[in-house]
């Protein structure tokens, strides 16, 4: 199945009323929101969401439609989880040096516990169900209007239609916590689809780190039976609204088994003199395709993102960026790198847009690839438009090539093998991405997984 369409054609635009994106089952999005007891204002939100996914190409901006190749999913053969109830053995448990947790497999939530100090000061880690039941206008003032997700991305209004469980991460007003959120999703069943939702508010000067983690299971990892090969689809969303003055740190970590399709959509809202970090691993899986979308609002907001992927055999990564300046003083620091061997192929796409009221904007957007194979493909396609001539900064970089054999011969010389200066070489070139992860346990294990993946070559 391949949706590829340039703006303003109907190419990849869906016209059937059967399941979105041609899943082999999924329930309408009024059913599932009447079977999850959820208010009418949800399931209007729901519905609306579900129209627009029908209208929309898989890739509405020309610069980047001709590199949407969506053949490596078998939508037909996934069916989506329609809810997610607590496993029998819930832990409340938080891990060392974390804040909370609350972690999803498959159809059910596994552990979900927040730490006496974050629980007094008002912190809030929990499903979108409970929080309905506890504080139904706090949802409602955060989701209601689809403003914290891309109107014009049609896999994070698929996710808005069809989520079969939402987690809330609240801060309040003037919260500063020490140590980290986890919010860990670990891929379903072969053959079926998880589709969630993550939103993060916080509020005004408040600050947080949150640890967002998508994870493979070893039983489903593909290979051997068919039901090992079938594939697994994730599709979920991180959906950030920051308050004035706030500060926020997001670490992502995808490491999903090589049977995995994912669908990853970010927006975050920026606020005035607010800030935000992404740190974002992309490891696993056999196809990924990723959004991230920073709308600066607010005067003075900015936004970091650095951006790693690490491919081999006949992965695909297909990873994409835009950070919108909508205010003055405004700036922005886009990085994305990439590591591909065998057969993988990455593609950076980026876009940053600096509108006319956006006066004193600097913004910057790199984009850079590493081949370390004949075989493996990657195209960077960094890009501007300005509607504001007065701006401090506002410009782009990208290259694609090999390692820099300067580089392998200065540590050869000081008696390196030359597998071990590539590797020390490829490592350190992500490295700035992994010393970003806020827990030092996670830290190791994303260590340990670009280690494992490395493949001596000539």
């Amino acid at each position: 199945m391949t949706l590829t369409a340039p703006a303003g054609s109907d190419a990849g635009v869906s016209t059937d009323t059967g399941p979105l994106l041609g899943l082999g089952a999924a329930p309408s999005p009024i059913d599932l929101s009447h079977d999850l007891g959820e208010p009418g204002w949800l399931t209007d939100d729901r519905r609306a969401a579900e129209v627009l996914a029908r209208q929309l190409p898989a890739e509405t901006n020309p610069l980047f439609s001709s590199y949407v190749d969506l053949r490596p999913v078998r939508f037909a053969d996934l069916r989506a989880y329609e809810r997610a109830g607590e496993a029998p053995d819930l832990s409340t448990a938080v891990p060392d040096g974390a804040s909370a947790l609350l972690e999803v497999s498959g159809d059910r939530i596994v552990a979900r516990g927040v730490s006496p100090e974050a629980a007094a000061r008002g912190v809030i880690v929990d499903t979108f169900e409970h929080v309905l039941r506890q504080d139904p206008g706090l949802l409602r003032d955060l989701l209601q209007g689809g403003a914290t997700l891309p109107s014009d991305d049609r896999f994070g209004q698929v996710a808005r239609a069809l989520f079969s469980v939402g987690i809330l991460v609240h801060v309040p007003d003037g919260v500063d916590l020490a140590e980290p959120i986890v919010v860990r999703w670990v891929q379903g069943d072969p053959g079926r689809a998880l589709i969630g939702r993550t939103l993060i508010s916080l509020g005004r000067d408040a600050h947080a780190r949150v640890l967002d983690e998508q994870l493979g299971r070893p039983d489903v990892a593909g290979g051997g039976s068919e039901a090992q090969a079938a594939q697994t689809l994730w599709m979920g969303t991180t959906e950030v609204v920051l308050g004035p003055g706030a500060t926020l740190d997001v670490a992502g970590n995808e490491d999903f088994g090589e049977n995995a399709a994912s669908f990853v959509t970010r927006h975050a809202s920026v606020g005035e003199s607010a800030g935000l970090t992404w740190a974002l691993a992309v490891v696993g899986g056999g196809f990924v395709k990723s959004r991230t979308d920073n709308d600066l609002v607010g005067r003075g907001g900015s936004v970091q993102q650095a951006e790693i992927a690490f491919g081999g055999g006949v992965q695909r990564f297909d990873l994409t960026s835009y950070t919108r300046h909508l205010a003055p003083d405004t700036s922005g620091d886009l990085l994305s790198k990439g590591i591909f061997q065998g057969s993988s192929r990455g593609y950076f796409k980026g876009l940053i847009r600096i509108a006319r009221a956006a006066n004193g904007t600097d913004s910057f957007l790199g984009e850079f690839s590493m081949l370390l194979s004949k075989k493996a493909r990657s195209v960077t396609i960094p890009s501007l438009e300005i509607d504001q001539p007065d701006v401090r900064r506002a410009s782009h970089s990208s290259s694609v090539g090999p390692i820099d054999e300067t580089q392998i011969f200065y540590l050869m010389s000081r008696g390196i093998s030359r597998d071990l200066a590539r590797k020390f070489i490829v490592l350190g070139f992500l490295e700035p991405v992994v010393a970003r992860i806020p827990l030092p346990a996670a830290q190791d294990r994303l260590r340990d997984l670009l280690d494992r993946k490395w493949i001596p070559g000539p």
